[in-house]
């Protein structure tokens, strides 16, 4: 029986913090956790101190797991260094969405397709935040109902953004979003592609058509940005194969792994009962012949991101993979 594992967690921003929160709260088997970055530096995460170790390939010697939460694209860290990690023997579990779409690298939510762990090769790409949100009451649906189409409007916390995104809306800081946040509403997270939809709608069509493993859904995704500290809120529609009565829908979504279901009609889940809290909370509840709609909120440094990845490397563990 292993003594733990040695851990390394990339990035000591608000993901980072959360990790290292997650990874004891969840009393993950650890041996050694070391947290790296650009730079060398003391800092306090999750309310512990440490000597922040400078991310480069020597420092995932020895590393089990390794987890990225830091800067995507070029020159983000999981870019420069999942592959010098899993040649030291790590596996790599990445928040960011370089590798997502990449056919050869699992994109996984463990309560949906765990199995697609089975194929991993030292590398798993953790889910959009907003995309795990979703699926976690949309997947058993899926499963009961089929589905045809699906509509989301999401409602996307500050925190999404990174500490950036906190002080846009506690300080003022102008130079993260294209509009001011306070008091407002801005239906534009990333870029807007050829076809019209954000990076962050496209996010979302793309990775829950592979994680349900199903190419063809249409998925129409509508993101805003919304003055709320944490917590993601999504409004989702969904046109399912066969009807559905809203008793079978509450049963359905009342076993769903990771799901706190909202049954009363004027009771409703909201960000502020969400943050802090590991589950995908849901609520209002309508059905209509092939038609859902529902309610759903999940903070999005948890589930959205630190929790879920745990969850791969837990699920790892116990498959022993």
């Amino acid at each position: 029986m292993t003594d733990g594992y040695t851990i390394a967690v990339v990035g000591a921003g608000l993901v980072g913090d959360r990790l290292v929160s997650e990874l004891r709260r969840r009393d993950f088997p650890i041996k050694e956790l070391r947290v790296l970055a650009r730079s060398a530096r003391r800092s306090t995460l999750a309310g512990e101190e440490f000597e922040v170790g400078v991310a480069e390939p020597e420092a995932f010697e020895g590393v089990d797991f390794a987890f990225f939460a830091g800067t995507e694209g070029e020159k983000g860290a999981a870019v420069q260094l999942a592959q010098e990690a899993i040649s030291r023997g790590a596996v790599v579990i990445d928040n960011g969405s370089d590798f997502r779409m990449d056919p050869d690298v699992p994109l996984v939510v463990p309560e949906v397709n765990a199995d697609a762990l089975e194929d991993h090769n030292g590398l798993i790409a953790n889910a959009n935040c907003s995309t795990i949100t979703m699926l976690l009451p949309l997947s058993p649906l899926v499963d009961r109902f089929g589905a045809r189409r699906v509509v989301v409007s999401t409602y996307q916390a500050v925190s999404g953004s990174g500490r950036g995104g906190v002080e846009a809306l506690e300080d003022g800081r102008e130079d993260v979003y294209p509009r001011p946040i306070a008091g407002n509403a801005i239906p534009m997270i990333g870029d807007v592609g050829d076809d019209g939809y954000t990076t962050e709608e496209t996010k979302m069509r793309r990775e829950s058509r592979k994680i349900l493993g199903l190419p063809d859904l249409e998925v129409f995704a509508t993101a805003v940005r919304i003055p709320v500290h944490t917590s993601h809120s999504e409004s989702v529609y969904v046109e399912t194969e066969r009807e559905a009565t809203l008793a079978e829908v509450l049963e359905t979504l009342r076993e769903a792994p990771g799901v706190q279901l909202f049954e009363d009609p004027e009771d409703f889940p909201t960000p502020l009962e969400a943050t802090g809290d590991p589950s995908t909370f849901v609520g209002r509840v309508r059905v209509e012949g092939n038609v859902i709609s529902f309610w759903c909120v999940s903070d999005n440094l948890l589930k959205g991101a630190a929790t879920n990845a745990v969850q791969i490397a837990e699920s790892l563990i116990n498959v022993k993979v």
